[in-house]
């Protein structure tokens, strides 16, 4: 059994060693080449001086160079901290300055965008490319995976990792101004893994679609689920969003089985994707986070599509998902949006008005707060932010046992579901994505 992450492919690699683990259209990797790639990325970055606890960037385009940079960083005992790269070259120097980055991993392309982002002072140790060495100053050595990684061992690095360290890192947007990083260890994550692929039977024969940008927590469940059980993981080409008919070409031809994105993907496949011209028989799982899902347009995409599990996932990147409601058949009549539903297993979930009791009958409401091994470590060097984010279980008798406010209100219904209300501080979402609107108005007034 597994403890900590990159176990999932060692022991995948193991069993499945010809099958395909992941592809981006022409590009694929099986899994006896992914395991390989990654062991011997994770002794090159050992060798320039990558010890456990250290923090390595990844800044990259989704690739299946991207998937081996991921458990490479795992198996030097460091944790990854996932970059969009899409994102501004000051937001990743703002990251790797408070992270204090190792190393970062990068191609030539994104690294020339930076523009000079990082300063003279950086301390990174290298910075590894996937491809080339840009012909530009650089604040740290080059080191390219062709000429590094070949001479490198193909077997994994013996590194002593348990499941309380650190995975990876998540930056989220912060009420200050400055992103904040969220901690999440081997064991919070594999919490959440093993549960979402013993409820949705994830099995060797599935295809998962990657959709999520990697730093972003829905990535979580398709890459680590799928290495998991053995599947295949199908990264979605990024912009394939803004152009639905092509996206449902991308779901049929790929065979796609399993699907997990931000609702508004799937209203945008639902409204403009042709779905009903499409052979989807292979889709058998749907799953949706990030945001709520307007009924009307969840009511049409469960028409368009009638057999497929359809559940709403619910949950914080503090504690990746912690509930979920399996979809139905939705009335007609329904107005509402479908409930965020029950604790997975292993988690525990409980409502707390204002007046410190538990919220147990419909018609009451109260705050969101959440226990379990899921449940963040902090956040990366803000000791005092983490701790205003957790309280003493009041009902736990004789225990210090902390639980995490998720700033979500939320009543219950007479199923005994939570159904979401809104927020009690200034954050909001947008297409999944938490947007505080204390970091625009810093900007705005900087």
């Amino acid at each position: 059994m597994a403890y900590v992450l990159h176990q999932l492919l060692t022991e995948s690699a193991t069993r499945r060693p010809d099958a395909e683990a992941v592809r981006l259209l022409d590009q694929a990797l099986t899994y006896a080449e992914l395991e390989k790639l990654s062991n011997q990325l994770a002794h090159a970055l050992i060798e320039i001086g990558v010890v456990p606890g250290d923090r390595i960037g990844i800044y990259l385009h989704k690739s299946p160079a991207a998937i081996a940079s991921i458990f490479g960083v795992m198996k030097t005992g460091a944790c990854y901290v996932p970059v969009d790269p899409n994102a501004p070259g000051l937001r990743l120097a703002e990251i790797a300055r408070q992270c204090g980055f190792r190393a970062l991993i990068t191609s030539s392309l994104l690294y020339e965008k930076l523009s000079g982002a990082f300063s003279n002072e950086c301390s990174m140790a290298a910075i590894f490319f996937i491809d080339k060495s840009p012909d530009t100053a650089l604040p740290a050595p080059a080191v390219t995976f062709a000429d590094s990684l070949p001479s490198q061992p193909v077997a994994s690095p013996a590194v002593n990792v348990i499941d309380q360290d650190l995975a990876y890192i998540l930056f989220t947007s912060g009420s200050t101004g400055s992103p904040k990083g969220v901690m999440l260890s081997h064991l919070n994550a594999l919490t959440f893994v093993n549960w979402a692929c013993d409820t949705f039977a994830i099995c060797g024969t599935d295809r998962l679609s990657s959709h999520a940008p990697f730093n972003f927590d829905l990535s979580v469940f398709d890459i680590f689920a799928a290495i998991k059980a053995g599947a295949a993981i199908s990264l979605v080409p990024e912009g394939l969003s803004s152009f639905p008919v092509q996206l449902s070409s991308f779901i049929q031809d790929q065979g796609i089985t399993v699907w997990y994105s931000v609702p508004m993907v799937l209203t945008m496949l639902s409204t403009r994707g042709k779905l009903h011209e499409r052979d989807l028989s292979r889709l058998r799982l749907v799953l949706f986070a990030g945001e709520v899902f307007p009924i009307k347009h969840l009511r049409n995409l469960r028409r368009m599509l009638p057999e497929p599990r359809m559940a709403n996932l619910y949950g914080p990147t503090e504690t990746n998902v912690c509930t979920w409601y399996e979809v139905g058949q939705i009335p007609e009549n329904q107005t509402t949006p479908v409930p965020i539903g029950k604790a997975c297993a292993n988690m525990a979930v409980m409502a707390i008005d204002e007046a410190g009791r538990p919220v147990l009958a419909p018609g009451k409401e109260g705050l969101l707060y959440v226990r379990g091994s899921n449940v963040m470590q902090g956040y990366y060097g803000r000791p005092s932010e983490s701790a205003a984010c957790f309280i003493s279980n009041p009902f736990a008798s004789g225990r210090d046992e902390k639980l995490y406010c998720t700033g979500d209100w939320v009543t219950i219904d007479d199923k005994g579901d939570f159904l979401l209300i809104g927020r009690k501080d200034h954050m909001i979402k947008t297409r999944g994505y938490r947007v505080e609107l204390g970091e625009i108005e810093a900007v705005m007034v900087a």
